[in-house]
């Protein structure tokens, strides 16, 4: 017999139990309350108000008068209310109430409101003894019913009606009614198919890496018994590693995609809860549900969020939510527990967080770095991105690609987007070369603020100070290539130079030394042209000093400390990994190589003044120079063929190290044909 259908329950044989529903207890509420009101209060079914004698209020001194002229039958005192009933005689109906006795019934009476009880007995008991009255009696029950319920129990309903409202609103997004007591179950969004996301391999612009090294998951998902006949095993996960906006979790929505297998997704903070045991109970849970719609992918995006590296000295007595369930979540992953058919994958951008018994084999059997994308990956993002966007026939998409450096997908899409509402705010009918760089501008620099009052003075100093980092990069031979100068604000910043880095693998330190001198081209341009130096250069001061701590106190850079690296990856590093006289020695290092950069900065200034003045004044006319500009002042720049060189050179290897298409696997291949013929068609 299988002991999976074993386990599982017989929807067809269980008894269908009807819902509980809030609406039950509320109207419960109001039933009780109505058959309150009907009996009165008292036990007594009240009669209708047609079939009632009538009543009819008077005062106590009417009351008196009615006895004296012997019209009362008798007398019902309610000590309780101080209140009485004067039942009147037949024969005097019409005296008492100017009706007959059709009209008021066969037994009337009159209300009437009394002070003292003591009073009232020693009078009744007068007249009685006269004949005035027949007999007088008592009735001490409360009539008000109702209300003595509602002060009775109003208190215990509100309170209720409280806890039921605190319970909905605790239990709100955790499925149903059950309110708290669901709070322990997976909040996991589950789709029975993964290809109902919509996204496969063919959506997955570059990363043709990372797409190859997953595609396994996907074929064993498709076709275990290949895998199996040769004794080899499901992999128990896969860990997908990279800055944000790379497009890690568009890679697990397209591999559950290509499998089209039962897909769970949900963050690492919905583990985490105010209550004690809640994230381990969630984790059991999802793990249970996965196991019911095996094989299956679980995908965890933000993994970092519960399975961060466990304290060493974790707090006496204390109960760490998060470490349990991080321990939940080891034991479900690889434990005496088996999970055949479910695969982890798992997204975060700070791998060096984890623990590292989540990070072993069995566990994580593997881990694909989804990097920022290099050049021929972004020209393939943006077309991509560029398909829903009506772009002019001129825009040259590797110019795009080469103008943004370091942009991750996520970046990318934002700059088309930026682009096109960019066009349409001047109401072009396409989206422009130039459109595209004012995106790039805004995004890098931010939003241009034009109606920024600058006096000329302050604008005069910008300009220098902006034309000396331009004169220093045009002559320094690795600095990075000029693109434009601008002095008009954006953001913070009251002027900026755009280059055009290369992308390198490895960084020499004379590269390191040239920029760092570009980065104090501006200080040195104030102090030579204006005479005085001003905080405008605090960016640059600050990336030039740590770009100097970093070259001797990391890279071994330094004439008195070489070879020497002091770097420490440990998350808590309470003291330093050297003496204070190997600080001392840093420190006298960093100074030393700074001064020696912004004196050759003062240098080149000082060797093409002119130049640099020129370009300065035509900043402050045209506010924004461009390359072209800089060119026709200061003649071609000696190393431009280098610099294209070193491009051309990436671009052959980045094309020489991409997989080929005939080596990937059949669905990748498959993925990338249909991909570039929807390419082809588009254009």
């Amino acid at each position: 017999m299988d002991n999976n259908n074993k386990n599982k329950p017989n929807n067809n044989k269980d008894p269908k139990m009807p819902k509980f529903n809030m609406g039950w207890l509320y109207g419960l509420i109001i039933i009780t309350l109505a058959v309150a009101f009907i009996f009165n209060g008292n036990g007594t079914l009240m009669e209708p108000t047609a079939n009632n004698n009538i009543n009819q209020p008077t005062s106590y001194t009417k009351f008196k008068e009615y006895v004296d002229k012997g019209w009362v039958n008798n007398v019902v005192v309610n000590k309780s209310e101080s209140k009485l009933k004067m039942y009147v005689r037949a024969k005097n109906i019409r005296d008492v109430f100017n009706m007959s006795a059709q009209q008021t019934g066969k037994n009337p009476y009159t209300t009437v409101d009394f002070g003292s009880v003591d009073e009232l007995e020693k009078y009744l008991t007068q007249v009685q003894s006269e004949g005035k009255i027949v007999d007088f009696s008592y009735d001490n029950k409360n009539n008000n019913g109702l209300m003595d319920i509602l002060i009775s129990f109003g208190p215990i309903i509100f309170l209720v009606v409280i806890w039921i409202l605190i319970m909905r609103r605790m239990g709100g997004g955790m499925g149903g009614g059950a309110g708290v007591f669901s709070v322990g179950k997976s909040k996991a969004r589950m789709y029975e198919k993964g290809n109902d996301l919509g996204v496969t391999f063919k959506d997955v612009a570059g990363q043709a890496g990372a797409k190859q090294e997953v595609q396994e998951i996907v074929d064993f998902l498709k076709n275990p018994k290949k895998y199996t006949d040769l004794g080899g095993k499901i992999p128990k996960g896969a860990l997908l590693v990279g800055p944000p906006g790379t497009g890690k979790t568009l890679l697990a929505k397209a591999v559950a995609g290509e499998a089209s297998v039962p897909f769970f997704s949900m963050s690492g903070s919905d583990f985490v809860e105010m209550f004690v045991g809640v994230g381990a109970s969630r984790v059991r849970d999802l793990f249970r549900q996965a196991k019911e719609k095996s094989p299956c992918i679980i995908f965890i995006d933000e993994i970092d969020a519960v399975g961060r590296a466990r304290s060493k000295n974790p707090a006496m007595g204390g109960n760490d939510e998060r470490e349990n369930t991080l321990n939940a979540l080891l034991t479900e992953m690889d434990g005496f527990g088996t999970n055949s058919g479910v695969i982890i994958l798992a997204a975060t951008n700070r791998v060096d967080m984890l623990d590292k018994a989540l990070l072993r084999a069995g566990r994580f059997d593997r881990q694909i770095n989804v990097d920022l994308p290099d050049l021929p990956e972004r020209k393939e993002i943006f077309k991509v991105h560029l398909k829903p966007v009506k772009v002019d026939d001129s825009l040259d998409i590797d110019f795009l690609s080469r103008q943004t450096p370091g942009f991750s997908g996520a970046d990318i899409a934002n700059v088309c987007n930026e682009a096109a509402l960019i066009a349409a705010r001047r109401n072009a009918e396409t989206v422009s070369k130039q459109d595209f760089l004012d995106a790039v501008d805004r995004i890098i620099g931010g939003l241009e603020k034009k109606t920024k009052v600058m006096t000329a003075g302050e604008k005069r100093s910008i300009a220098l100070h902006e034309a000396g980092h331009a004169t220093i990069s045009w002559f320094c031979q690795y600095a990075n290539p000029l693109v434009k100068v601008s002095i008009v604000p954006r953001g913070q910043a009251l002027g900026a130079a755009w280059y055009l880095p290369e992308e390198r693998q490895i960084t020499t330190k004379e590269q390191m030394l040239d920029e760092m001198c570009a980065l104090l081209g501006g200080r040195a341009a104030e102090e030579l042209f204006t005479g005085h130096i001003s905080t405008g250069a605090m960016n640059d001061l600050e990336r030039a000093t740590k770009s100097a701590y970093g070259m001797i106190a990391y890279a071994g850079m330094s004439d008195r400390l070489p070879n020497i690296c002091y770097y420490n990856n440990q998350e808590y590093q309470f003291q330093r990994p050297y003496s204070e006289t190997t600080a001392k020695v840093i420190d006298d290092e960093v100074l030393k190589m700074i001064n020696e950069q912004y004196a050759r900065a003062k240098q080149i200034l000082t060797e093409h003044s002119q130049g640099h003045n020129e370009l300065a004044e035509l900043l402050i006319t045209n506010e924004v120079i461009y390359a072209e500009d800089v060119e026709r002042i200061f003649g071609k720049r000696p190393w431009v063929s280098r610099s294209q060189e070193i491009i051309d050179e990436n671009e052959r290897l980045a094309e020489a190290e991409a997989p080929k298409l005939e080596d990937m696997p059949e669905e990748v291949r498959r993925a990338q044909e249909e991909y570039e013929k929807n390419q082809n068609e588009t254009s």
